[in-house]
C-alpha cells in the first residue's frame, strides 16, 4: 500500500465514500489524531461509534455510522500544503450553527463552539454538516 500524504483527508474520503454507497461502517488505518477526531464526532452524535481493532502496528479504526440520519457533508479545510489557522474571533458558524468546524488547538481537538467558549483558536481541520 502506498503511503498517504494527507491522513485526515483520507479518513474523511473513506467515510464519505462508504456513506455514499450505503454502508453502515468503514475501516481506516489507525492514528491517534484520527481516533481523537472520530471520538469527537461520536461525542457530537454525528457517528454511532468508533473502535480500534488489531494489534500494533496494523491497527484499524472501525467507524460505525448512525442509520437514522443522512450522509455527512465532510469538507477538508487545512491541508498539508496549505495550513489554515483561525483566531477565535475569526471562527464563523457552519451551516448557520447546524454544522461544526473541527480545530486542533493547544488543548486538543475541539469543535468551533468549544473554541469560542474557551476563547482559543487553532488549525481548522475540517467542517462537517
Amino acid at each position: 500500500m502506498t503511503p498517504v500524504n494527507d491522513p485526515i483527508g483520507d479518513l474523511l474520503t473513506r467515510v464519505r465514500n462508504a456513506q455514499a454507497v450505503g454502508r453502515t461502517q468503514c475501516r481506516a488505518p489507525w492514528s491517534t489524531l484520527k481516533l481523537q477526531l472520530c471520538e469527537l464526532l461520536v461525542r457530537e452524535k454525528l457517528l454511532q461509534s468508533v473502535t480500534v481493532e488489531g494489534t500494533a502496528p496494523k491497527q484499524e479504526l472501525v467507524i460505525t455510522f448512525l442509520t437514522d440520519r443522512p450522509a455527512l457533508s465532510l469538507k477538508r479545510v487545512s491541508t498539508p500544503g496549505r495550513r489554515v489557522y483561525r483566531a477565535v474571533d475569526e471562527l464563523k458558524s457552519v451551516e448557520n450553527g447546524f454544522g461544526i468546524a473541527v480545530l486542533t488547538t493547544s488543548q486538543g481537538i475541539i469543535t468551533d463552539r468549544e473554541a469560542r467558549l474557551k476563547k482559543i483558536g487553532g488549525e481548522l481541520l475540517c467542517t462537517i454538516s
